[in-house]
């Protein structure tokens, strides 16, 4: 008998999704951008931002049940074969990245425990021993998965539990701590020499990182028990994950000057920790951190497969990818992104590319996906006049436009590049099945164009 999740098991694997590795490096990665004013304003922006955006998905969900709240799906219906096919493509990519850069973050911390000044082993989680055991938990979890989505989310609750354990303490002992008199000096960043404008912009794509996976609850609409906790266990996530981030980033501008954050190594709350009760701060942090990881990278495993299997009910990804086995998991589509995921692991290894730079492009590739769903109920709003869902829409288009400025020109460019990558995948849909993507004469002209664009891009980053 197939179990569905209830509010709780639906709010731990959003909260989850968000709250991973990313929070224990929240206070020296904002520091070194920002100062506390900007930060503020960043995130009431990021806080309205994902509010509309979070909105947007439910508001399709609800507005087109059939599609399981699949955000290419939606893409599909609004644009066409080919726009429907990028987001597809886009979102699995960047819940790859985000599952390989949650592995590699596993390792870095572990390497804490492990390594010496004379001896690295696992290093910053990108050495082969590092790769090896990364490795070894992916296929774990992978033929865990392949039973049922149950036990997998009943092991998220736990993880949950676990990793707010250390951040519920940090935030209470930085409160203890809190110096009103060292946080405001330079509220507004003025030894920065950046303008707070330009501060706010900057912290845009580590604001949206901790926040992907807000869409889980809506991704796995179809497995919830009751479809009301679906929008009860996404916006309880977001406001947890939200005041958890203000806490966390806020905070330590009250114990130490921002200078002096700046220049911790990552993950910088284990560093605060030490600062507030000695040497064993710096271990119950990163155990908090490795646990955090684990259960992140459990939730994204899950949402990962669902992509494929979902897009291929679409007829956006090949259909063999919806297939599910006697446990009514998508066994196809988790075999299809773990082997992708073995494979970016062994690139790991071989570029030795470390997790801010997997951040990075893992922040990239979802801002197309997440710009397609507010413009689609823009869209479908704009025929029938339904101003509230128009004001929705707009709110969210805004946003993730917002998101493609703050990223700048080199970033959009890069991710064109894997974006273009695609194309190798969608021939092979093609020749697997001519019935999918029935593209027109001005897609496939389109898609000859981007191939063009972006050969000319690999020439300029070459160069």
């Amino acid at each position: 008998m197939n179990k569905k999740l209830n509010l709780i098991a639906l709010t731990s694997l959003v909260l989850s999704s968000m709250l991973g590795a990313g929070v224990f490096s929240l206070p020296q990665n904002m520091a070194v951008i920002a100062s506390p004013i900007a930060l503020i304003i960043g995130w009431i922006i990021t806080g309205l931002g994902i509010i509309f955006l979070a909105k947007t998905m439910l508001l399709l969900n609800q507005l087109k049940p059939n599609f399981e709240g699949s955000l290419f799906a939606y893409a599909k219906d609004g644009f066409g074969e080919l726009i429907g096919f990028y987001s597809a493509w886009g979102y699995w990519l960047c819940a790859v990245i985000a599952n390989v850069t949650y592995l590699v973050i596993m390792f870095s911390a572990i390497s804490f425990f492990i390594d010496t000044p004379s001896y690295i082993f696992f290093g910053n989680g990108n050495t082969w021993q590092s790769i090896l055991g990364a490795s070894i938990l992916l296929w774990l979890i992978h033929f865990l998965l392949l039973k049922e989505t149950q036990t997998a989310s009943i092991i998220n609750i736990i993880t949950t539990l676990c990793k707010l354990i250390p951040l519920i303490i940090f935030i209470f002992l930085s409160i203890i701590a809190f110096n009103i008199k060292k946080f405001n000096i330079d509220l507004i960043g003025i030894n920065l020499n950046v303008p707070l404008w330009e501060q706010i912009k900057n912290t845009m794509l580590i604001t949206l990182w901790v926040f992907i996976g807000v869409e889980g609850a809506v991704l796995l609409s179809s497995k919830a028990k009751n479809k009301k906790d679906i929008e009860k266990a996404t916006f309880l996530a977001i406001i947890i994950a939200l005041s958890i981030y203000l806490l966390v980033t806020l905070l330590p501008f009250g114990i130490m000057n921002r200078l002096d954050l700046a220049s911790m190594t990552n993950p910088s709350m284990a560093g605060i920790m030490t600062i507030l009760i000695g040497k064993w701060g710096n271990l119950f942090t990163l155990l908090g951190l490795i646990i955090s990881v684990c259960g992140a990278y459990f939730s994204w495993t899950i949402m990962a497969a669902e992509v494929p299997c979902i897009a291929a009910k679409n007829k956006i990804f090949p259909i063999i990818l919806s297939k599910q086995n006697e446990n009514r998991s998508p066994s196809y589509a988790l075999w299809f992104t773990n082997i992708s995921i073995q494979l970016f692991l062994i690139i790991i290894w071989l570029t030795k590319l470390n997790y801010n730079n997997l951040l990075t492009i893992a922040s990239e590739m979802i801002l197309i996906p997440y710009f397609l769903v507010g413009a689609y109920l823009f869209k479908i709003s704009f025929k029938k006049f339904n101003k509230y869902n128009l004001l929705i829409s707009l709110g969210s288009c805004i946003y993730t436009i917002w998101l493609l400025y703050a990223a700048g020109w080199l970033n959009l460019l890069f991710s064109l590049i894997l974006y273009t990558f695609g194309l190798i995948f969608l021939i092979l849909t093609k020749l697997t099945n001519k019935k999918i993507l029935l593209l027109n004469n001005k897609e496939k002209f389109s898609c000859f164009i981007l191939l063009i664009i972006s050969i000319y891009i690999i020439y300029f980053f070459i160069k």
